[in-house]
């Protein structure tokens, strides 16, 4: 059958093609590809016309071709390409225009506007008064500076406040770097979160009146990765969003171009902060924001509320660098008599800051009786599952009387099913009333625990009795002697059975014959008074004086009876073979090596631990099994309760039973003694395993407490030689176990 030229399937045109002299020139694939290039100028897509096949190959033969790239300029085209793409992606194009400049403007110069305006879900409730006077300290803080420190009830939105006042500030330009600050870092982290969730969130007013910042962020769309390549116009914008830090883009004509907020707390270092802009410059913080700065903890030490004040007054204040002044506003509750809100907040002895106190309740109801009888009608209520309907109805029924006297801040703050602010109030007082107090009152009716002993406290117990003088009702002597390269310490303390104790004697050996010295500027060491001997050999041979001194000397009682010290502990826990090796030459059984050990509340207590064969247990201390112990038997303190028991022992009033007292008839003889039992350690009362403890620690300067440890040792020799207070245990030995016995050793016994 003849070949149609105008309709040739590819096989046929690839036959007749390669028929030819030339040989094979065409292929299947090499059709396919010149077929989809041509399209229909060479056939009807399935078909080929052969003369407008060949009239196409002549014209594409003729047409001009692209000099060859190299595989490198290739590649380079290629890159290039792929970066303007890139850039191309990264820019977030045209900003949208201001939708509403009167209103921008408006929110500009008016923070509750703003409130109202772009958070209507957050601040739903109408203001109070006491709002109203904060948001005006607020808008001088940011605007003309200051410090401005408020207690506001729980729940009354101060946090939010604050996290809004600090994105006004960057927002309106009135502010280049706000900190953030909280009572722990975590803390102010979750202050910050709260603006970026505000910035993320889809609020279109707040993105309609202030593009130049909401947008670029919004752009991010919290990617870490993006924001390193962003661009506007082609420009990088350099924003920074962390968990602690944010960085507004760089846009041209924004004047929150750059600002930052980040965030810090008391518990850390807020020294030094700066922020180096993409011009060159350093800027520091200009406004900080505090938010409840103490946490119920801190609240309760003496020792970190004067630290956490000494921040704010000292620290805080020089944050915005030299030669310029800080803006601040703090948010505080109450929590104890003289905490750190309530210090700052007293103009007398805190005037840098302009404190404020609100309340929930102004003034209470005058009829207390109707009230009693809601507490006890509501009560039924919740005991019988009602959820303190009755109380409601009751309420409802006599609430002229019930309300006839009383004022509260904030009308609008109650819950669904309370009919008033007042009736919201009094059933927060009837849940807790000291809480209600301290927290929504600002009137704390818990005062701060004051059984932190102060130094003059300390030396102020002395007894009257002569240095080394026995009183008549004591039957034990114990000593103490705390080991260290230039000194070794040591204290005698004398005890009746129910642990009234009398310091007897103490003191430093060497002798520094001063009445006031340290550890650092000790001149008479062990050193030099063992000359030759290095640091192991001068410790050893005073201790060896020091032990056998006192070992063998009589301790007259009043009663004329000779008593000598029935247990010494030394410490072990820097040197334990010198210790061992004075207790064989020198110490004998009387002597007992020790080591203390800080029981936290986070461990199991030393009662709780399980008897192995070989320990005695005693009131928080044990001697552990030579096995486990090492090639040195010693006893392990509980330092932590032995601490504070020391300092019960002084808290208590003498003449009743377990007081501590000194010797001698001035306070002035014992200030140094004092200084190391009361001046050189505080403690933070934490709770585990369902136990409050209270873990001591040295204070920041790291000043002497040999004297204390020294205390806490002659306590617990007193403790091992059975003296007791009100219900503590006498120490037990643990059982041998019992050895194993084989069945054929049993019935070898058995055997007649």
């Amino acid at each position: 059958m003849p070949l149609d030229i105008g309709k040739l399937t590819p096989t046929e045109l690839i036959r007749l093609v390669n028929s030819t002299p030339l040989g094979p020139v065409l292929s299947p694939t090499k059709v396919n590809r010149q077929m989809n290039r041509a399209g229909y100028r060479i056939g009807d897509g399935r078909t080929i016309h052969l003369a407008k096949y060949a009239s196409w190959l002549a014209r594409d033969l003729d047409k001009p071709k692209a000099p060859k790239q190299s595989v490198a300029d290739a590649r380079a085209a290629e890159l290039a390409a792929k970066n303007d793409a890139r850039r191309a992606a990264q820019d977030i194009g045209p900003l949208p225009e201001v939708e509403d400049p009167a209103r921008r403007s408006r929110a500009c110069e008016d923070f509750m506007f703003f409130c109202e305006t772009y958070f209507p879900d957050v601040f739903y409730l109408p203001w109070s008064d006491d709002h109203l006077r904060v948001i005006e300290k607020i808008e001088l803080a940011v605007t003309q500076g200051g410090l401005f420190a408020f207690a506001m009830p729980r729940g009354s939105g101060k946090s939010v406040l604050a996290r809004t006042a600090a994105l006004w500030a960057i927002l309106t330009g009135k502010r280049r770097y706000v900190c953030l600050i909280g009572s722990a870092a975590a803390r102010a982290r979750s202050l910050l979160q709260g603006i970026q969730a505000a910035l993320l969130m889809p609020n279109s007013l707040l993105l309609a009146d202030f593009p130049e910042v909401v947008f670029p962020l919004q752009a991010l769309e919290n990617s870490a990765h993006k924001q390193r390549g962003q661009r506007y116009q082609g420009e990088l914008t350099f924003p920074l969003w962390t968990s602690d830090k944010i960085v507004i883009p760089a846009i041209p004509g924004s004047i929150a171009s750059g600002s930052v907020i980040t965030v810090d707390g008391l518990d850390s270092n807020i020294r030094g902060q700066q922020h180096s802009t993409i011009d060159g410059r350093v800027i520091r913080p200009d406004l900080v924001l505090i938010d409840d700065p103490q946490t119920r903890e801190s609240a309760r030490s003496p020792d970190q509320t004067a630290k956490r004040l000494a921040i704010l007054n000292g620290d805080l204040l020089g944050m915005s660098g030299p030669g310029r002044k800080i803006s601040g506003l703090l948010t505080c509750t109450k929590i104890y008599d003289n905490d750190l809100a309530d210090r700052i907040l007293d103009r007398k002895r805190n005037p840098e800051w302009q404190g404020e106190c609100t309340k929930m309740v102004y003034a209470f109801p005058t009829d207390e009786k109707l009230w009693d009888q809601y507490a006890q009608i509501r009560n039924e209520s919740l005991r019988e599952g009602s959820a303190g309907k009755e109380g409601t109805e009751f309420y409802r029924l006599n609430r002229q009387a019930m309300d006839a006297g009383a004022k509260v801040a904030w009308p609008a703050r109650h819950n669904d099913d309370e009919l008033s602010a007042l009736q919201h109030a009094m059933n927060l007082k009837l849940r807790d009333e000291p809480a209600f107090f301290a927290e929504y009152q600002n009137e704390p009716m818990m005062e701060q625990e004051a059984d932190i002993l102060t130094p003059d406290q300390v030396a102020e117990m002395f007894n009257g009795r002569k240095r080394g003088e026995i009183p008549l009702a004591c039957n034990r002597v114990t000593m103490f002697v705390d080991v260290h390269d230039k000194l070794l310490f040591y204290v005698v303390c004398a005890w009746e059975d129910d642990f009234t104790g009398y310091v007897v004697d103490y003191g430093a050996y060497p002798d520094q014959r001063r009445s006031h010295f340290t550890m650092r500027n000790a001149t008479r060491t062990l050193g030099r008074l063992t000359q030759g001997a290095g640091v192991e050999g001068a410790i050893q041979a005073g201790l060896e004086k020091l032990v056998s001194e006192f070992l063998t000397r009589d301790w007259r009682r009043a009663d004329g009876a000779l008593l000598r010290i029935e247990k010494l502990l030394v410490d072990s826990g820097y040197l334990p073979g010198v210790v061992e090796a004075v207790k064989h030459k020198a110490g004998g059984a009387a002597m007992v090596l020790s080591k203390g050990v800080g029981i936290t509340a986070g461990r199991k207590p030393m009662s709780g631990y399980r008897r192995k064969p070989g320990e005695t247990h005693g009131h928080h201390w044990y001697f552990p099994s030579i096995r486990r112990s090492g090639e040195f038997r010693h006893v392990l303190i509980d330092t932590n309760y032995w601490k504070s028991f020391i300092h019960a022992r002084f808290a208590t009033v003498p003449g009743d039973r377990g007081a501590l007292t000194l010797f001698g008839t001035k306070r002035a003889n014992h200030a140094l003694f004092a200084q190391h039992v009361a001046g050189s350690e505080t403690y933070a009362l934490t709770h585990g395993h369902g136990r409050d403890v209270r873990e001591w620690r040295l204070k920041p300067l790291r000043p002497d407490n040999h004297w204390f440890d020294c205390l806490i040792g002659c306590a617990v020799a007193a403790s091992i030689q059975g003296v007791t207070l009100g219900g503590v245990h006498q120490a037990i030995e643990t059982p041998p176990r019992r050895k194993r016995v084989s069945l054929d050793e049993i019935q070898r016994r058995n055997r007649p």
